[in-house]
């Protein structure tokens, strides 16, 4: 009866610690690819449709981060349409720096193209970014973004 109670101890500890992995596995990935989104959404904007460009952005924005890019957004749709830019960003690699609770650091790396009306297509370039993501409910949004050098 003893060996039965401890085996039942042990596959219950057992099970509880796999819960436990999958579920940071599910909020890694989450951190993840929030941030991924992110980056992409940061640096694909049109002057063709930047009104809903910046809506993304928005979208996947929290915090500081939101209210002040939400003050500066027509500003930016200014320069956009004036200077009829068009970015285009692929995210080149991306890994979870750290999490802490319902909140993880992501590094990603994209690279981005660039155009504007009379200039010349210019090469991509590579950019780094630091973004602070904090899960909300089931989704995670941005709370902050660095550029890294």
């Amino acid at each position: 009866m003893l060996i039965v109670a401890a085996l039942g101890g042990l596959i219950g500890y057992l099970g509880y610690r796999t819960y436990q992995t999958q579920a940071a596995d599910r909020q890694r990935e989450l951190f993840l690819q929030t941030g991924r989104q992110a980056a992409i959404n940061l640096t694909t904007i049109s002057y063709a449709h930047v009104d809903a460009d910046v809506a993304r952005i928005l979208d996947s924005a929290t915090g500081t981060f939101h209210d002040d890019f939400q003050q500066r957004v027509q500003p930016f749709i200014d320069v956009v349409k004036q200077a009829q830019s068009t970015s285009e960003g692929n995210v080149t690699a991306a890994g979870v720096e750290s999490i802490n609770g319902d909140q993880a650091q992501v590094i990603v790396a994209v690279s981005v193209k660039t155009s504007n009306a009379g200039a010349p297509d210019q090469q991509p370039r590579g950019w780094r970014m630091r973004l602070n993501v904090q899960k909300i409910g089931d989704t995670a949004k941005v709370s902050d973004v660095q550029f890294v050098p």
